[in-house]
């Protein structure tokens, strides 16, 4: 039998597979998924035992996004309310104020407070720091264009290039499992720079 925690996860992610609009080639129902893997990755990796705390990690990876499923601009503070109203009476107020903190904290410029801020952040922007960030930065890129966040005249690596310099992992688990990749990704898009630390 589905514990609350699953229930709670799972009727997002049923909303997200059937109304997210098809052009969320990068804010998908795939990169949430991923999210929630990161999250759980490195909550271990962080020495976090499961217990209570992961499983409102898990819950705050699962709503980050869900806001898109309305709005593009300011999507953080409508995934909160989507969260605060799905989640009712079946989490304590407490609980619910730390998952909304966790997923505020992933607006850019990410302003994590605690560790479970943090872990969140960094299994967002994983991709940054692996192998397949080719291919889901082109899926930004095209969703960007898309919903007249850029236009084409905008140089991409350039925006790229002032991402990457301004981001970091915060977990420690992150920045030795994603550092060295993310600065060859860097690399590839910036070749004449030394790039970030």
């Amino acid at each position: 039998m589905p514990n609350q925690i699953d229930i709670i996860c799972d009727q997002i992610i049923t909303r997200l597979t059937n109304e997210l609009d098809k052009k969320l080639i990068y804010h998908n129902l795939e990169h949430t998924l991923d999210v929630m893997k990161q999250a759980a990755i490195i909550a271990k990796a962080e020495g976090l035992a499961r217990g209570h705390i992961t499983d409102l990690l898990k819950i705050a990876a699962a709503y980050h996004d869900s806001g898109f499923l309305y709005t593009y601009k300011n999507h953080e503070e409508r995934s909160c309310e989507i969260f605060k109203t799905e989640a009712a009476g079946k989490l304590s107020d407490s609980d619910i104020e730390l998952v909304c903190g966790m997923i505020m904290a992933t607006k850019i410029p990410q302003s994590p407070k605690t560790l479970f801020e943090q872990i969140l952040c960094d299994s967002d922007l994983d991709y940054l720091g692996r192998d397949d960030f080719e291919p889901i930065s082109k899926n930004l890129y095209i969703e960007f264009l898309d919903f007249g966040i850029l236009n084409k005249e905008v140089n991409w690596n350039k925006v790229q290039i002032g991402f990457f310099e301004s981001h970091r992992y915060f977990t420690q688990s992150s920045q030795k499992r994603r550092n060295k990749k993310k600065q060859e990704n860097f690399l590839t898009i910036k070749p004449e720079s030394s790039g970030p630390a």
